[in-house]
């Protein structure tokens, strides 16, 4: 019971963050296509373009820190994964003889054949 409980927990995590980091990066698509927007917004106005520029600044700063934020939930889920090998339950269990797979000495000996 405790077992799928912590499963289910991880799990929840697991789906969440990477929610969190495909929002992210549709943001950052929403905010290309309004750069490019305000882009031919200013050419088909003629507007001035230092009239526009405060507001260019504004979203070139909003695309720089929601870039800092996925880099920073990256770093986010990279922890979150290390820290899943140091809970009992959660972590990734290995059958069978320790050591890569196949041996280094086993890979000259052993005879392959490319099949299409």
């Amino acid at each position: 019971m405790r077992k799928q409980m912590m499963e289910t927990a991880a799990f929840e995590v697991a789906t969440q963050i990477r929610s969190v980091e495909e929002s992210i990066e549709a943001a950052l698509v929403e905010l290309a296509e309004l750069q490019t927007r305000m882009v031919h917004a200013r050419s088909v106005t003629n507007a001035n373009i230092n009239a526009s520029h405060g507001a260019f600044e504004q979203l070139a700063a909003t695309t720089r820190d929601l870039i800092a934020a996925r880099g920073s939930i990256g770093g986010c889920h990279s922890a979150l994964v290390e820290t899943k090998g140091t809970i009992p339950g959660l972590r990734t269990v290995a059958f069978g003889d320790e050591g890569d797979c196949p041996p280094p000495k086993a890979i000259g000996s052993t005879r392959l054949r490319v099949v299409a």
